[in-house]
């Protein structure tokens, strides 16, 4: 009789939870998607945590609604509005002219350093404390809990990215994948199941608005076009409140103590026509009619970043099939009368505007934690070329403008001059075709090359740029096997501003930098031409006449002076000629002292032997 060998039954594998972070510029949002349903986590019975810190004297540290009491009291010990200053250098805000209550200064790094009682704090160790106070809430849920993803605005560029990866790494964070937010409001809505065509995102939150245009076919999602204002939002209109407030105000009042009351009279004017605030026992009467005079200039800009982004993909406003409204600022009932004007009948704003990009930052966690099957695709592009410095200062592009991301090429270099053993590299980012037209990325060297003639040698240089938009750069020479590599992190942020800024110089200047790039490609052609005939003359001077060496220095000087002109082709390609001309009688000199040398003293069957 056989025996049955009974096993106990396997558990089910558990899939590690992950969470989906907003990580937002006045309020952060923690979700988790699971059974087909978002949770959200509270502090103090609010779901939206204010982006605020506050650093103590005694060393302690406060973030979230515990934080932001103490803003009116200590206004530079507690830091807000944190994410504006995210991979920016000190330039970039004076720049840009942002202006905080807090002191911050150069550093070595380039990044600001932000002065609190005797020490100073980065904007990336100021949000990895929100990151963690987020973190320690999910643990409420499940305290093994250390994945997520977390969105940021389309438009950040490397380093904006980056620091935001460092700020999870120092939370004990690990990012399993930075998604865009109007990404994540799409994938909120669920339109990769339910909707096919062009929708348009627009995101208008705290101190950031953010534009882009998704096409939706067959549930992949491909981004034609984005654009936004890193310095705009809902912060803004709490200014023009609060400045409105100091001048109304007989007392002396600090401005950040203001800020407080005037996002309390924003939010109620969305409710009611008028609000009265009482301010030091002195009341003012502001009228959402006042509000919306103020405001105006503002999403004028949101309106003009909308239509440019659907110029630059040539899609009309009648093609749009839907418009997303993200933020908690796009509450404001004038924007949504104006939108709704722009694009009659097309609005979506059934889910909560402050939740929507964290509730889809959840779901996609948990997509790549395997705790539900991915129905969709998402697509970025690249919104620049990215390419390397050659000979002569040219660019030569290899991941161009619009790629889809992940995207990876590999292309092949040589090496210029004889016995080279190392070669500088240098990405740029643009759509110029000279290197110093565009915007430089990174800098980095491959040394330890074999020793060998000119153009031998076999560079691979690769770019990858991950789903995320971080760039790698290797280089690898072929025969040894020599190689370096660089994680590019650009010195400073790309606003959608400074990419249209780009992208016109570009088209403004095309036929120009064509010109210039032949001149430069002939230039390149005849330093090498110089180059080849000094390395021929010191080893055969001695074959030419006094007047033939003249001859040829004159010509070779006359071809440097146009080098550094760089006046046409037609004069390169003249002078070129000449010294071509000109060297021609060392060339044929050579090749008879050559023949001479293989010839004198020998029969004609004892050279052919050489050659059996």
């Amino acid at each position: 009789m056989n025996l049955l060998q009974i096993k106990p039954l396997e558990e089910p594998k558990l899939v590690k939870k992950a969470i989906g972070i907003d990580l937002g510029t006045t309020h952060s949002i923690i979700a988790l998607f699971e059974n087909e349903k978002v949770k959200y986590f509270q502090e103090n019975q609010s779901d939206l945590i204010p982006s605020v810190v506050h650093y103590d004297k005694d060393g302690s540290v406060l973030v979230g609604a515990k934080a932001q009491a103490k803003l009116m009291a200590s206004p530079s010990e507690t830091l807000y509005s944190i994410k504006r200053l995210m991979g920016r250098s000190v330039q970039d805000l004076e720049i840009q002219n942002i202006h905080f209550p807090y002191q911050y200064h150069h550093s070595e790094q380039s990044q600001p350093h932000i002065q609190i009682h005797e020490k100073t704090v980065t904007p990336v160790q100021v949000s990895a404390e929100i990151l963690k106070a987020l973190l320690h809430l999910s643990h409420s849920e499940d305290a093994s809990i250390d994945q997520a993803v977390i969105t940021v605005p389309a438009y950040f560029d490397e380093t904006q990215r980056q620091a935001t990866v460092e700020a999870a790494r120092l939370a004990g964070i690990q990012v399993l994948r930075l998604l865009n937010e109007p990404t994540a409001a799409a994938i909120a809505y669920g339109l990769e199941q339910k909707a096919e065509g062009l929708y348009l995102v627009y995101d208008l939150g705290g101190g950031t608005f953010d534009v882009s245009l998704l096409k939706i076919e067959k549930g992949v999602f491909e981004v034609l076009g984005m654009g936004g204002l890193s310095h705009l939002g809902g912060d803004d209109f709490d200014r023009l409140i609060a400045e409105h407030l100091r001048d109304k105000v007989e007392a002396r009042v600090d401005i950040a103590s203001l800020r407080v009351i005037a996002k309390n009279t924003k939010e109620a004017l969305s409710t009611k026509t008028e609000v009265s605030v009482n301010i030091e026992n002195q009341s003012i009467r502001i009228t959402r009619a006042e509000f919306e005079d103020w405001i105006f200039p503002l999403v004028m800009n949101t309106l003009e970043t909308v239509n440019e982004v659907l110029k630059t993909a040539n899609v009309s406003s009648a093609q749009i099939d839907g418009v997303l409204l993200v933020g908690g600022s796009t509450r404001v009932p004038y924007i949504i009368e104006l939108m709704e004007k722009h694009f009659p009948g097309k609005l979506h704003h059934s889910i909560d505007p402050d939740k929507v990009v964290a509730m889809g930052a959840a779901i996609q966690a948990s997509i790549l934690s395997g705790n539900r099957k991915d129905p969709h695709v998402l697509l970025d592009v690249i919104p620049l070329s990215l390419g390397i410095e050659m000979m002569g200062g040219l660019v030569e592009k290899i991941l161009m403008r619009n790629s889809k991301m992940p995207c990876q090429r590999t292309q092949t270099f040589t090496t210029y001059q004889d016995n080279q053993t190392g070669l500088s590299l240098h990405v740029v980012q643009g759509e110029r075709e000279l290197a110093k037209d565009c915007r430089s990325l990174a800098r980095f060297d491959l040394t330890g090359i074999p020793p060998m003639p000119a153009g031998l040698a076999r560079i691979e240089v690769s770019f990858r740029l991950d789903a995320d938009g971080l760039l790698d750069v290797t280089a690898i020479e072929l025969q040894s096997q020599t190689k370096s590599h660089i994680q590019v992190k650009p010195t400073f942020d790309l606003s959608s501003d400074a990419i249209g800024d780009l992208l016109n110089d570009s088209i403004m200047n095309a036929s120009q930098d064509i010109k210039n790039r032949k001149i430069s490609e002939k230039c390149v052609e005849a330093q090498h031409l110089i180059d080849t005939i000094e390395k021929a003359m010191q080893s055969s001077s001695e074959l030419l006449t006094d007047l033939e060496i003249q001859n040829i220095q004159d010509t070779k000087e006359a071809l440097s002076k146009e080098i550094e002109n760089k006046d046409s082709v037609a004069k390169l390609n003249t002078q070129i000629q000449a010294l071509e001309s000109a060297a021609d009688v060392l060339m044929q000199k050579r090749l008879q002292w050559v023949l001479d040398q293989t010839l004198t003293g020998r029969s004609i069957s004892e050279v052919f032997k050489d050659y059996d």
